[in-house]
C-alpha cells in the first residue's frame, strides 16, 4: 500500500469534535457543495483525529494504527489517542531488510507494507504515543522517506546480490538500524507517559490490546474458501495467510463489523478514475467511467448513480489482470445510505484534513468496497457468529 498525495477541494457535513468524530452525524450529508446526494446515518464508530502521511507510502501504519485507536475507544479505555506510526514504521524497516536479504533480493523492499506488519511490530516490539516518538528529527518537518528509502535500498541491493560469495549478515543488519536511526531517531527504551514509566511493551500491554485477537479477511477464488493462504500482493513481504470466504459472506462480514460498533481496516485500490477524494466520493457506476463524457463524470460526483452489481467472477477477474491493486489503506468508520438506499462506507483517511474539505474522510459505495478490497483487518469479535465458526475462529 503505497498512495500518499492528491488534491482535492469538496465540501462535507460531518461534524467533529476535539478532533474526534462525534458519535452522531449531523444529517442528512452531502459530499460536495451543490450535490444531489443525500446521506443518513445507519452507523458510527468513534475515532481519532485525521493524521497525514506527507510524503511517505506508510498507509498501513497510519490506517492501522487509527484503526487501533478506535479499538482502544470501543475497548472503553479512553477518548483521546495518538500512537506513533513512525514508531512502526521504524521497526519495520529492517524486518523487511533481513528478509530482502534472506530472500537473495527477490522480494518487494520499499515504504509500503500491509496491516500484518502492525500487529507483528506490536507483538514483538510493543507500541508508543506519538508524542513520545515522532519519527522526525525537526518537529517542524513533514514525514518524507524518499532519502532514506533509497539509503536502505542500496546497502539491502548490494548485500542481496548473487556475486557475493559471502556477506557479514549482522554487519549489514547493524547499517540498517543506524541508518533508520539517523533519520527517524531512537526509540526510546524507557519512557515517561502521563506520570507512569512504560517500556514500548508494557505500553501495548497496559493498551489492552491482544495481537491475537485480530483476523485478516478476504474473497478470492483461486484459493479454497474457508481456508487461509497467502495474499499475492507485493507489499505482502511476510507472507501472512488471509481468511478466505465468499463475496456474500464478506460483505456479510464488513456489514455486520460496522453495524455492531467494529470497524475495520480497509486495504483497497484507489486506482479507478470514479475514486474522487477531491469530491469525497468513491463509486462503480453501471456504466464504466471510462465510457462517460467529462460532464457525465462530473454528474455522477453530484447525483446518485445505479451502482455496479459485483460479482465473485467480476472482482476475481480485476484482481487477477491487476486492475486491483494493493494500492492504500484505509480505515472504515461508519455507514451511511442514499436517499435511493443505497450502502456506503464511511472511510477515514491518512491524507491530512485539509485536501478536502471532508476533514479528510470520504464515502465509498458498497460496491465500490466489495470490488476494490484486497482484504480487511478487524477484531475477531466483530465477525458473525456463524462465520467465524464456518472459518474455526473462536470468539
Amino acid at each position: 500500500m503505497k498512495h500518499f498525495f492528491l488534491i482535492t477541494i469538496a465540501v462535507c457535513t460531518i461534524s467533529y469534535s476535539q478532533g474526534q468524530v462525534q458519535a452522531q452525524y449531523q444529517g442528512p450529508l452531502t459530499n460536495t457543495k451543490g450535490s444531489d446526494y443525500k446521506f443518513t446515518v445507519v452507523k458510527s464508530i468513534d475515532a481519532s483525529a485525521v493524521q497525514n502521511q506527507n510524503q511517505t507510502s506508510t498507509c498501513w501504519a497510519f490506517s492501522s494504527l487509527s484503526f487501533f485507536e478506535s479499538e482502544l475507544m470501543r475497548m472503553g479505555k479512553g477518548k483521546e489517542f495518538n500512537l506513533s506510526e513512525m514508531f512502526v514504521a521504524r521497526k519495520a524497516y529492517p524486518l523487511k531488510a533481513d528478509n530482502y536479504i534472506r530472500m537473495h533480493g527477490r522480494l518487494n523492499f520499499g515504504e509500503g507494507g500491509g496491516f500484518p506488519d502492525v500487529l507483528n511490530v506490536i507483538r514483538n516490539y510493543g507500541m508508543v504515543p506519538e508524542e513520545i516518538y515522532t519519527g522526525k528529527k525537526n518537529p517542524n518537518d513533514i514525514h518524507n522517506h524518499s532519502l532514506l528509502e533509497a539509503t536502505l535500498k542500496g546497502v539491502v541491493s548490494a548485500a542481496a546480490d548473487d556475486k557475493n560469495a559471502k556477506i557479514d549478515f549482522q554487519a549489514v543488519h547493524h547499517v540498517v538500524e543506524s541508518t533508520c536511526d539517523a533519520f527517524l531517531g531512537k526509540v526510546p527504551e524507557k519512557f515517561m507517559y502521563r506520570g507512569k514509566e512504560y517500556t514500548p511493551k508494557s505500553y501495548a500491554e497496559a493498551s489492552g490490546i491482544n495481537p491475537d485477537d485480530y483476523v485478516f479477511i478476504t474473497s478470492y477464488t483461486h484459493h479454497p474458501f474457508y481456508s487461509k493462504f497467502v495474499l499475492e500482493v507485493p507489499d505482502n513481504w511476510n507472507f501472512e495467510q488471509m481468511y478466505n470466504l465468499p463475496l456474500n459472506e464478506f460483505q456479510e462480514v464488513m456489514q455486520y463489523a460496522v453495524t455492531n460498533g467494529y470497524s475495520f481496516a480497509w486495504a483497497s485500490d484507489i486506482s479507478e478514475k470514479s475514486f474522487r477524494f477531491k469530491d469525497g466520493l468513491a463509486i462503480i457506476t453501471e456504466t464504466p467511467f471510462s465510457e462517460k463524457t467529462d460532464n457525465e463524470k462530473e454528474v455522477a460526483m453530484k447525483t446518485p448513480q445505479p451502482q455496479l452489481k459485483i460479482t465473485q467472477e467480476n472482482r476475481q477477474l480485476a484482481f487477477d489482470n491487476y486492475e486491483t491493486q494493493d494500492d492504500h489503506g484505509m480505515h472504515i468508520v461508519g455507514l451511511v445510505k442514499d436517499q435511493n438506499a443505497t450502502p456506503y462506507y464511511v472511510v477515514k483517511n491518512s491524507w491530512g484534513k485539509t485536501r478536502n474539505e471532508c476533514d479528510g474522510y470520504f464515502y465509498a459505495s458498497e460496491s465500490y468496497v466489495l470490488y476494490k478490497t484486497t482484504n480487511i483487518m478487524l477484531h475477531k469479535k466483530g465477525l458473525p457468529p456463524v462465520i467465524a465458526k464456518k472459518l474455526g475462529i473462536i470468539q
